[in-house]
């Protein structure tokens, strides 16, 4: 019986390696842009034409190839990047398998130009189909260009599968999009057919790179976040609670400089959004990680597109917290005018200028919007709920105690050191009794009231279970609830979150909420959250409820007093900033 084993010819086994490395031209643009990166390029002009399908050029103006590199270049396996096998243990470019270019080559026709500074002429190499067709010496400048033209040419069941030239070069601008958040330092260009799609000149940070490549309104909707534990470190902008939409998301993560993608660090982002954004809706993101490269691993997917944390990081922790402290800050407060957040990331593609590379041994830090109030030492204790003790969240509209005024029997105004801030009452007072009764649950403290006479309450079948089912619930909030018999509870005990409380429409209000469930329950952590989303809710200051001046302090020392000052557990804003800037703008000053 004659064998049936074979070993595949070098050409086969280049073509079914290349589908891992090489799925649409916009892979074959990351993989050359990378290239480009790892050599220090500081501009780099991409032009395409029928999507990437019909010719990919990529031209950088980095260190360039040596004569005898320019030829193994093409080699599969063939790196600069490492030279052992410990050295993926700490790896620091994008680039190190060695298999980009010898996949391109395998499945296209190939021009390679490239010089580096110390030979007088560059170097020209044509190849197809894996075999390396001419060589000739050139002149040019330093760097290199490649050209690719008939993309899976000799591949015509990888063809067939092409999008249509419009979705690969969407998806070719979004490979450019993610390369330029990375590397602000770095030019970017992006040409297709007869069309200039994009055109940055390098920028300071990336709130600049973000405003050249989405518009600068899209910039002033973020704020700085940063965090640091263990030896990582993070940073990055993230969206104001206020812009936050249902639609289309950008997330972007990068480590050492390095897309990658995560949906475990997404789902940290949104926890770190927790009660301060409505559950349909999530916030943009732009997070940079900084860790030691013997740390993480990209070596775990085919595209390089993920990558594995060392399990001392808690990189998720290290996210959740950033953002949750960024959303404490008077930044992340809604405003009648934004203040530009600005960063620049540790890991960026280095500058081949004198110039920039004095830029480099700078420390890179967050440039945070100049605080509006003035700030104060934080109170150990994360809530208050006494006008008597000093907030915790640091920030503060004034050393002297302020003015307030009730506008609409809605809004209360302070004046600040820069202008201006608006509350709403209801949100405020929502955000203090959620927080309260957090504190009361982890405590196990009740506060209700017993009454004199006791509510007697009557309720549907359906209702009169569900209350004895969550009577547990109700006593944790401070109603004593018990059974009376048929369909009737009685009411021993409420509480009393203010003088203006209806006990019983909040205990109704609360048994709707709780048996029939909504986007605001589903945002919640855990139980006890659910629980106390739903009490502050109903039970908060009305709209349209007078209040004394006393009552007004109290609820503004409360609010200041809370974790999150400034949202309420819907995602709306409880402040609205009103800066000394924009009213001398308004006034025409």
């Amino acid at each position: 019986m004659s064998r049936t084993i074979q070993v595949l010819p070098d050409l086969v086994a280049n073509q079914i390696a290349a589908g891992e490395v090489v799925e649409s031209p916009a892979s074959v643009v990351k993989e050359l842009v990378e290239n480009a990166l790892d050599a220090r390029a500081t501009r780099v002009k991409v032009q395409v034409r029928s999507g990437g399908k019909r010719f990919i050029s990529v031209t950088d103006n980095g260190s360039g190839m040596c004569r005898e590199d320019s030829l193994l270049c093409m080699d599969r396996h063939a790196t600069s990047k490492i030279k052992l096998a410990d050295d993926l243990r700490s790896i620091s470019t994008f680039g190190f398998r060695g298999e980009a270019l010898s996949s391109i080559v395998a499945i296209s026709r190939v021009k390679l130009w490239t010089k580096i500074n110390t030979e007088d002429t560059g170097n020209l190499i044509k190849a197809a189909g894996g075999v390396i067709t001419g060589f000739e010496d050139i002149a040019r400048q330093r760097g290199t260009t490649v050209e690719v033209a008939n993309l899976f040419y000799n591949a015509p069941a990888r063809k067939k599968f092409l999008k249509a030239s419009s979705a690969e070069t969407r998806a070719i601008s979004e490979v450019i999009h993610m390369y330029a958040l990375a590397n602000p330092l770095v030019a970017f260009s992006l040409r297709s057919d007869n069309r200039m799609l994009l055109d940055i000149s390098p920028a300071r940070d990336i709130s600049s790179r973000i405003a050249s490549l989405w518009g600068a309104p899209v910039a002033e909707e973020l704020i700085s976040v940063t965090s640091a534990s263990g030896g990582v470190q993070m940073q990055g902008l993230i969206q104001r609670p206020e812009y936050v939409k249902k639609g289309f998301r950008r997330a972007h993560l990068f480590v050492n400089g390095r897309p990658f993608r995560s949906s475990q660090l997404k789902s940290a982002v949104d926890r770190g959004y927790r009660t301060t954004i409505a559950e349909s809706v999530k916030g943009w993101f732009f997070i940079y990680l900084n860790l030691p490269p013997e740390l993480i691993d990209p070596n775990v997917h085919p595209t390089k597109a993920e990558v594995r944390f060392d399990g001392s990081c808690k990189v998720d922790e290290l996210i959740e917290n950033g953002i949750r402290s960024a959303l404490s800050s008077v930044e992340s407060a809604a405003s009648f005018h934004q203040v530009e957040a600005s960063i620049v990331p540790e890991h960026t593609t280095p500058i081949n200028t004198q110039e920039s590379q004095e830029e480099e041994t700078q420390t890179a830090l967050f440039v945070s919007a100049k605080s509006h109030w003035t700030e104060l030492e934080a109170d150990e204790s994360p809530v208050s709920n006494t006008s008597d003790k000093e907030p915790s969240n640091s920030t503060v509209v004034d050393q002297t105690i302020p003015e307030l005024l009730q506008v609409l029997n809605t809004y209360i105004l302070a004046e600040t050191q820069e202008g201006l801030i608006i509350i709403d009452q209801h949100s405020a007072h929502e955000r203090i009794l959620f927080e309260k009764i957090l504190e009361d649950m982890e405590s196990e403290s009740e506060s209700g009231q017993r009454l004199l006479f006791p509510l007697t309450i009557r309720l549907s079948r359906s209702e009169y279970t569900e209350t004895l089912a969550l009577s547990g619930v109700f006593k944790s909030l401070g109603f004593e609830i018990e059974g009376f018999g048929g369909d009737t509870v009685i009411v021993h005990s409420v509480p009393t979150p203010h003088p203006y409380f209806d006990s019983e429409r909040c205990f109704r209000e609360m048994l709707q909420e709780l048996m029939e469930g909504s986007d605001l329950t589903r945002s919640a952590k855990n139980q006890h959250e659910k629980i106390a989303m739903v009490f502050s809710c109903k039970s908060a200051i009305k709209a349209g409820q007078e209040l004394a001046k006393e009552e007004m302090q109290e609820l503004f020392d409360q609010l200041f007093a809370t974790a999150l000052p400034y949202h309420d557990v819907h995602g709306r804003p409880t402040i609205i900033r009103l800066g000394k800037g924009e009213l001398k703008s308004k006034f025409g000053r």
